[in-house]
């Protein structure tokens, strides 16, 4: 019986690390996978599932209105063996979006993957973060850690000064040099460790 999974972490915990791993486990059994990302995260390219440790695959790219069920549905009389769809950065969903994965999942009966942050630099929830957490039939913390050693569960974004920023647009594409995760101690204080 498929499932939806929802794999969340702060910042640089190895989410897309993880992923890649596993669709490459799919791959390695002769078995056939498909790869979404968003459009937005264009830090390596557009369509490219990019992992902090060098490692990377082609992947889907989709927006807002992007149709999740009714892509993977006409691409099945191309790929029978499909048995597991993967999404990256599953924080940028929307709403429809996740309940087209809960799709994919009771009528397609293929299992999805979605690895994804659970708050925002503010410690707001992502609205596809929000529904993965409701939705999902398992969820999973990817551990990472605070500059302090304690667990990291918050994002703080920075600047170029490496200091804390509190305004702005919820969606802020980058990596190492706009985001810390942090424990919430450090993050209520705005401690960002340098």
């Amino acid at each position: 019986m498929a499932k939806l999974y929802f794999y969340y972490s702060a910042m640089n915990a190895g989410k897309s690390t993880i992923l890649l791993q596993s669709n490459y486990n799919y791959l390695e059994r002769g078995m056939a996978t498909l790869l979404f990302t968003p459009i937005i995260d264009n830090r390596y390219a557009v369509g490219k599932i990019h992992s902090r440790i060098g490692i990377d695959a082609e992947a889907i790219p989709f927006a807002n209105h992007f149709n999740l069920f009714e892509h993977v549905k006409s691409l099945l009389p191309t790929l029978p063996n499909l048995k597991c769809v993967f999404i990256d950065e599953a924080h940028f969903l929307t709403k429809e979006q996740v309940l087209q994965l809960t799709d994919i999942v009771d009528e397609l009966d293929i299992p999805v993957l979605a690895y994804g942050l659970r708050s925002d630099f503010r410690g707001d929830p992502f609205e596809g973060s929000l529904y993965l957490l409701a939705w999902a039939d398992n969820l999973s913390e990817v551990k990472t850690i605070c500059h302090c050693g304690r667990k990291a569960i918050m994002n703080i974004r920075i600047d170029e000064h490496n200091r804390p920023v509190s305004t702005g647009d919820q969606i802020e594409i980058g990596g190492n040099e706009r985001y810390l995760a942090t424990c919430r101690k450090h993050f209520k204080a705005g401690n960002t460790g340098h």
